[in-house]
């Protein structure tokens, strides 16, 4: 099996849509199988996919014990693959071509095929805005008002060392719970340096900046979907004058809609953040929030170019959640989930039927 290129089909779950060319599939659970096509050559498939929350797709021969090709791209990716010639087997199953003025044979009709038609194709899904991705080139950062690249030189037990490191604001991080919906509030949202980080681990030697004047364009094979990830909400203390729970406040507001006081949060925990690399803080706050309290729309702010999506996860499903290899998130999410079942989902009252 050959990857011509990525943009042709788009898979999307939990049914996976089917096209004239690309991957056909309808099955709505687990493993499925499909075929695979292209100017009507055909190979049985397996597809393997994540959960419903993200994941990897993977394609394989049905057949075979050793795959001709193992492509695994982000949930959304779009692609187009072609296979060799049909086998022989498959040949003797074509139809007889038939004559001039004989009736075509029409198969019998069946529930499913009923169905089908009545259903009609699914039609492809809308990208959110943060997800159309275009463009992306990568070149050096000769000055940045977030970070700055240094390197210490300093002596350790009579040996002389460096370390490169960056110089960054400190941080704060938002973990809400919506006592109405009963649910955790997080933040989803495109992040360029994990989209870049993707594209290097498909097309190794992609990173390699060009000059200042003209930065290198990277594959355009991945979708944006590669570079979304679930958070905390969360800001950087980067305005004078602001005490921690301040900024955590306005964070709230801007991403998430919910009004909040500094008297409405409690610290959960203070913490280095990024220590071979950084030398940064981040503050955990915790707060409980209603349907009431939110009056605005959250999504960040449009004039610093941001674009958020607020994401309820429901209590039982937070642990799988976390747990889950195949959905994008920072450790802030798994380390906030893990704190609030064990130090505030005891104490809950149990939902009324």
């Amino acid at each position: 099996m050959r990857v011509l290129g990525l943009g042709t089909k788009q898979m999307e779950g939990p049914d996976l849509g089917r096209s004239r060319r690309g991957l056909c599939c309808s099955s709505a659970r687990g493993s499925s199988a499909g075929t695979l096509g292209s100017s009507g050559r055909q190979r049985p498939l397996l597809i393997k996919r994540g959960r419903r929350h993200g994941g990897l797709l993977e394609v394989r021969d049905a057949g075979g014990e050793k795959p001709q090709a193992n492509l695994s791209v982000p949930r959304g990716t779009l692609f187009h693959v072609t296979t060799g010639a049909r086998s022989g087997q498959q040949r003797r199953e074509r139809p007889a071509r038939r004559e001039e003025g004989a009736e075509p044979h029409r198969p019998p009709r069946t529930g499913h095929a009923r169905n089908r038609r009545a259903r009609g194709c699914r039609p492809a899904r809308t990208l959110p805005a943060m997800e159309r991705i275009e463009g992306a080139a990568v070149g050096p950062c000769t000055a940045s008002p977030y970070l700055r690249p240094l390197t210490l030189h300093y002596r350790q037990n009579g040996v002389q060392k460096s370390w490169d490191f960056m110089k960054t604001h400190d941080s704060v991080a938002m973990l809400l719970f919506n006592t109405t919906q009963r649910s955790l509030v997080l933040v989803r949202q495109f992040r360029p340096a994990v989209y870049a980080g993707e594209v290097e681990r498909h097309f190794p030697g992609s990173l390699v900046p060009g000059d200042q004047n003209k930065p290198r364009t990277l594959p355009t094979a991945l979708p944006g979907t590669a570079g979304v990830t679930y958070e905390l909400c969360a800001g950087l203390v980067d305005q004078p004058g602001l005490s921690l729970e301040e900024v955590a406040c306005k964070e709230a507001w801007e991403e998430c809609g919910y009004r909040l006081a500094p008297s409405d949060l409690r610290c959960v925990a203070t913490y280095k953040a990024g220590v071979g690399l950084t030398c940064s803080n981040q503050a955990m706050f915790y707060a409980e929030v209603t349907d009431a309290q939110r009056t605005g729309l959250g999504g960040g702010l449009a004039e610093e170019g941001e674009l958020i999506e607020v994401f309820h996860l429901p209590l039982d499903s937070a642990q799988a959640f976390a747990d889950d290899p195949s959905v994008p998130k920072t450790l802030g999410v798994i380390f906030g989930i893990s704190w609030f079942l064990s130090r505030v989902a005891p104490g809950l009252r149990p939902q009324r039927e």
